[in-house]
C-alpha cells in the first residue's frame, strides 16, 4: 500500500501569507470543489452547493467547529459568500467566492492587488448584503463610511481587499453597540424598597462587616441614589463598595472610643463621626444640628457608654434617612385621631435603642 494514497492539497504561499495558511488550504480546496459541481448563477455569482459532511471527509483533520470558523474568516475578509445556513455535517452547505463574472479578479489574484484607499470608496452592494447577514442594517453600516476611509487614509496603507476591513470595523462597531445597549437595558433607577442582594449581602459578611452596620447603609444609599435618578445596572456592586468604605473608617477611627463613660451637656463628637457621614453624603451641618437633642435624651437615660460616637452616628444616619418622609408622616399624624404627642420624641427613643454591635 502506498504511503501516499490520497490526492495532496495544493495552496498558494502569497495567499497563505496574506489570508493565513489553514485559509489558504481551504479556499483552494473550494475552489477544486467549485471546477467540479455544477452551479447556480444568481446576481453575477457562482452558487456551488455541496454536503457538509463531504467537505468534512476531505479535510478530516478539521473538525466541523474549526471548519464553521475558518468559513466565517474568509467571509469576514470578503472571500466567500455564504448562502442559507452555516456548515453541518448533516446539511448541504452553499456557497460562491466574492468575484463577479463580469470580470472581476480571482481572489488568489487579488491577494497581490494591494493599493491604498480611495478618498471615494464606497462599499459594494455585495458587501453590505454580506453584512445583512449578520442582522447589520445598510443604514448603519454606510454611516461607518466616513470614519472607515479617514482613518485608513490617513496611515496610507495598502490593502488588498478593503470590503474585508470594512466588513471588520463594522462587525466590531455593531457588537460594540450591542453591548452597550444591552448594558442600557439592564439599567434601572433606585427605587424606595431597594435592598442589597444575598450575595452582596454574604460578601459583606464574609469580610466580617457586622450585619446590622450594613442594613443601617441601605436607607442613606438609597436615598442618596434616588435624588440623583441615577440609572445603573451594578447597584449591589456599587453597595459594596460604600459599605466597605464606611466600615474601614468606622473600625479605623471610631474603636478606639473604648472608656465607659456618661453623656455630658458639653459633649461634642469625634470629627472622624463627620468623616463617615461626609462618605454618605450627609453633611456636617444636618449631623451637628442633632447633638443638643442627642445629649438630652442620653443625659436623662443615665446610661454610661463607651459608644457614644457610634450611636451618635447610628442615629444621623437614620435621621438622614427618615426626612425624605417627614412630610408624609406628619399629614398621617394630623389625619389620624387619637395620636398625641411628639413625633420626634417617639423617634428619638426607638432610633437610640441599644444594637448589639454598638453595645
Amino acid at each position: 500500500m502506498s504511503l501516499i494514497p490520497e490526492k495532496p492539497l495544493l495552496f498558494f504561499p502569497h495567499v497563505a501569507v496574506t489570508l493565513g495558511l489553514h485559509e489558504a488550504i481551504l479556499l483552494q480546496t473550494l475552489k477544486e470543489i467549485a471546477c467540479h459541481q455544477p452551479a447556480e448563477e444568481r446576481n453575477g455569482f457562482r452558487w456551488v452547493e455541496i454536503a457538509g459532511a463531504s467537505l468534512l471527509a476531505l479535510l478530516p483533520f478539521w473538525s466541523e467547529a474549526e471548519l464553521q470558523n475558518l468559513t466565517a474568516k474568509l467571509r469576514e475578509q470578503g472571500i466567500l459568500l455564504i448562502g442559507g445556513a452555516p456548515l453541518s455535517a448533516t446539511g448541504r452547505w452553499r456557497f460562491a467566492f466574492n468575484e463577479q463574472r463580469a470580470g472581476t479578479a480571482r481572489s488568489a489574484d487579488r491577494a497581490t492587488n494591494v493599493q491604498p484607499i480611495r478618498g471615494d470608496w464606497q462599499p459594494e452592494r455585495d458587501l453590505l448584503a454580506q453584512l445583512a447577514q449578520y442582522g447589520i442594517p445598510g443604514a448603519f453600516a454606510l454611516a461607518q463610511v466616513p470614519e472607515f476611509v479617514t482613518y485608513w487614509s490617513e496611515r496610507g496603507e495598502p490593502r488588498h481587499s478593503w470590503g474585508a476591513k470594512f466588513i471588520k470595523q463594522v462587525l466590531r462597531c455593531w457588537r460594540e453597540q450591542e453591548t452597550v445597549q444591552t448594558r442600557r437595558d439592564q439599567e434601572v433607577p433606585m427605587t424606595a424598597d431597594w435592598q442589597p442582594g444575598v450575595d452582596a449581602m454574604e460578601i459583606l459578611v464574609r469580610a466580617d462587616i457586622n450585619r446590622n452596620f450594613i442594613e443601617d447603609a441601605v436607607p442613606e444609599f438609597v436615598l442618596y441614589w434616588r435624588d440623583r435618578g441615577t440609572l445603573s445596572s451594578t447597584w449591589n456592586s456599587q453597595f459594596v463598595q460604600h459599605v466597605r468604605r464606611q466600615w474601614a473608617r468606622y473600625t479605623t477611627t471610631l474603636a478606639n472610643d473604648t472608656t465607659p463613660r456618661a453623656m455630658v451637656p458639653d459633649w461634642l463628637p469625634d470629627p472622624a463621626v463627620y468623616d463617615v457621614l461626609a462618605m454618605a453624603g450627609i453633611g456636617q451641618d444636618f449631623g451637628a444640628s442633632l447633638v443638643p437633642e442627642f445629649i438630652l435624651y442620653w443625659q436623662e437615660s443615665g446610661a454610661v457608654l463607651n459608644t457614644w460616637n457610634t450611636k451618635f452616628l447610628q442615629y444621623v444616619k437614620r435621621q438622614w434617612a427618615q426626612r425624605n418622609t417627614t412630610t408624609e408622616v406628619r399629614h398621617a399624624t394630623r389625619q389620624a385621631p387619637g395620636r398625641t404627642g411628639s413625633t420626634r420624641s417617639r423617634d428619638l427613643v426607638e432610633e437610640l435603642s441599644d444594637r448589639s454591635w454598638a453595645g
